[in-house]
């Protein structure tokens, strides 16, 4: 079975993620949800004006997993009956390759895409993930995650870019 919040090297599969989150899956009763969303970051071949060649991502996982069930959690607190499942990879990841997938199943449409929005800009805000750019001619940390996870501000914001 697919766990719903995990953390590894293995590239990402959003079918078993999708089906995890399947009718009855998590306790809904089946035919109960009318949409499921899923997201999918990817690692892209430029920033900040560079053309990137990989990253690399490392995290404190039991802390990153941690984070994942509070954003769940904060998720279902603000749009009940919606379902979330996240999964991240570590280690490094080549052009194209996917680094985070998010797959939300809610009974409508609107909750299902704002719990998956939500969930990506808490996982930014929060999660103890960090990226390292290597790009022709050099490499760099990028900004983790700076953000107080009881910080209600930081949550708000992320409720209002999700909701935009």
């Amino acid at each position: 079975m697919t766990p719903l919040l995990a953390i590894g090297r293995a590239p990402l599969d959003v079918e078993r993620l999708t089906a995890a989150v399947a009718d009855g899956a998590s306790g809904a009763a089946f035919g109960a949800d009318g949409a499921v969303v899923t997201f999918l970051g990817l690692v892209r071949n430029h920033n900040a004006g560079r053309r990137v060649r990989y990253l690399e991502y490392e995290a404190y996982e039991p802390l990153a997993l941690k984070v994942f069930e509070r954003i769940a959690a904060e998720s279902r607190d603000r749009w009940p009956g919606a379902t979330l499942a996240v999964h991240h990879r570590i280690g490094r990841l080549e052009i194209g390759e996917a680094s985070v997938a998010i797959v939300a199943r809610s009974p409508h449409r609107g909750d299902a895409y704002a719990a998956c929005r939500y969930a990506i800009e808490r996982i930014k805000q929060i999660a103890p993930i960090w990226k390292r750019e290597f790009f022709e001619g050099g490499d760099v940390w990028i900004e983790g995650a700076t953000a107080d996870p009881d910080d209600e501000r930081a949550r708000a914001e992320a409720e209002r870019v999700a909701c935009a």
